[in-house]
């Protein structure tokens, strides 16, 4: 079973809502809610279908990046999930390894019917292995597309659990940063007036170190060797950061960017979002064409 998850929610709420809205619609006993309604109609129906629009595009027109060669910023990546160093992620239903999941908790009530209890997910990281390297993944914030779905019931109480193991093909779309990697762009200079106005901040370090003659004052000789001292700090630091190990992470993109998850082909995810497309333009110009036709019978 195919679930949206966590900010992906939004595209499964929508549909549910506007359809709810159209029920309230049609009950309505006043020109007042039949407004209200077809006006919250309009707006999500054409906030729907420009959202979709962006993702379906992203998906189709951002090329696969090969970890070893990316660029950085907002790529696309795909190949296989492996544990990162440290502790493994266990599943709580049953104890298995997984490196993702999300648990909904479910009882049953007196009237048979499931009502949820509590929800959990995960939030640790996992590596992706494209076979030219390897890039950790951070869930936090994804939209989690997953297939794999388990459900376990234990007397009242029903488990419903998404996960990711080890070795899953998994397709993501995000933000890919270097860390340990000097930019080229490095503005030694820069840095080092960040770093003097950081010890002018803290007036009675900087003459603790650099007042020679304890006059509480720093003439041109003793500023002149804190600068010296700011650029062999400044140097020490571009050096460890030029010979610190690479490590790729793809995170959340600033801002309202999609960042995506899945473990599907990114062809069907793009093809389901033009299906969502379609399906809000439909409500946007059904609730259009039904705000004209009630005023042209003077219903408004």
């Amino acid at each position: 079973m195919l679930v949206r998850l966590r900010r992906a929610r939004l595209d499964a709420v929508l549909p549910l809502l506007q359809l709810g809205v159209v029920a309230l619609a049609l009950r309505a006993d006043n020109g007042w809610g039949t407004i209200a309604a077809l006006a919250l109609l309009l707006a999500t129906g054409l906030y729907g279908w420009l959202r979709s629009v962006q993702h379906a595009r992203l998906i189709f027109d951002t090329p696969t990046s090969r970890i070893a060669s990316a660029a950085q910023g907002y790529v696309e990546l795909r190949g296989r999930v492996q544990t990162l160093d440290g502790a493994p992620l266990h599943s709580p239903v049953d104890g298995l390894p997984v490196l993702w999941y999300r648990l909904v908790t479910e009882r049953r009530h007196a009237d048979g019917r499931w009502r949820k209890v509590s929800t959990r997910e995960s939030d640790a990281s996992f590596l992706l292995d494209d076979g030219s390297g390897v890039c950790a993944i951070d869930p936090e914030g994804a939209e989690m597309l997953v297939r794999r779905r388990d459900v376990t019931t234990r007397a009242d109480t029903r488990y419903t659990q998404w996960s990711l193991i080890r070795e899953d093909t998994v397709y993501a779309l995000g933000d890919f940063t270097t860390l340990g990697s000097v930019n080229p762009d490095f503005d030694s200079r820069a840095q080092l007036r960040e770093l003097l106005d950081a010890w002018k901040a803290d007036h009675a370090g900087l003459l603790q170190r650099f007042d020679l003659d304890g006059n509480g004052e720093l003439d041109l000789r003793e500023w002149e060797l804190a600068r010296m001292a700011a650029k062999r700090e400044v140097r020490r630091l571009r050096d460890e950061a030029l010979a610190a190990p690479e490590a790729h992470v793809m995170r959340k993109p600033e801002g309202s960017g999609l960042y995506l998850i899945s473990d599907l082909d990114p062809d069907n995810i793009a093809r389901r979002y033009r299906w969502l497309a379609a399906f809000h333009l439909f409500v946007f110009l059904g609730a259009a064409a039904a705000t004209a036709w009630f005023n042209q019978i003077g219903t408004f």
